[in-house]
């Protein structure tokens, strides 16, 4: 039997990294999707059976051109993880009108993209999964998240309708809301006081991604929310 094929959107140096990295040690052929192309060669070289795409997942023909290379490259993906992500800070009256338009092309229009190009195939199989990563701002409206909670609720409603519609037929369909400040080289530099435990570890994100896309069909999770243990909620 070939291996499987894990399609992954936004693929950046902290939770698409480990994604990729945590996918490949358990056995699937890698699709790696960003806008970097430095940056995928550089995680081609590192993760072994992984290829890197450059793509604008916003872009409708550019995804299709891009799927369309993974399934003639390594074979019809099997999972999706749509982990690109659109963000800006700032309340309804500072930000900028297009900058709320482009945070939805990517959240959400992106998922809706990827998931009508990989979708076929797995309902043809009749199984699949698709995991999306998305955080707190997917559930409530903060005062400064004005241009990113709306897609972020967008997403996770549109992964929902996409669940139900794809569950009966094989395809497990999660949301995963991280409350948390992801550790990344810049949270750290922007927040220098804090202790490790304050963060979310991203390879730690990407078991738990791995664990339910992985789920018993007779077990499965929507709605998944991780947070480090001394994080307020």
């Amino acid at each position: 039997m070939s291996e499987p094929v894990c399609l992954i959107s936004g693929v950046g140096p902290g939770t698409g990294a480990s994604l990729a990295r945590r996918f490949a040690a358990g056995g699937y052929k890698v699709a790696m999707l960003a806008r970097s192309a430095e940056r995928l060669e550089a995680l081609e070289s590192e993760i072994e059976g992984s290829r890197g795409y450059v793509c604008d997942v916003s872009d409708p023909e550019a995804v299709r051109t891009t799927v369309a290379l993974v399934g003639g490259d390594l074979g019809a993906p099997s999972v999706l993880v749509h982990n690109a992500v659109g963000g800006a800070f700032g309340d309804f009256l500072e930000i900028d009108p297009e900058r709320l338009r482009a945070n939805f092309e990517v959240n959400v229009m992106g998922l809706l993209y990827l998931a009508r190009a990989v979708a076929p195939a797995m309902i043809e199989a009749g199984r699949g999964a698709i995991m999306v990563t998305g955080n707190t701002a997917a559930r409530r409206g903060m005062p400064r998240f004005a241009g990113f909670a709306p897609t972020k609720a967008g997403q996770r409603i549109l992964a929902e309708s996409m669940a139900r519609t794809l569950g009966p037929q094989g395809i497990h369909v999660a949301y995963f809301v991280i409350d948390a400040v992801i550790d990344l080289e810049w949270t750290r530099q922007r927040m220098p006081d804090q202790p490790d435990d304050f963060f979310i570890k991203p390879d730690a994100i990407a078991e738990n991604v791995w664990h339910v896309a992985h789920q018993d069909p007779s077990a499965w999770s929507f709605d998944v929310e991780m947070r480090p243990y001394r994080e307020t909620w």
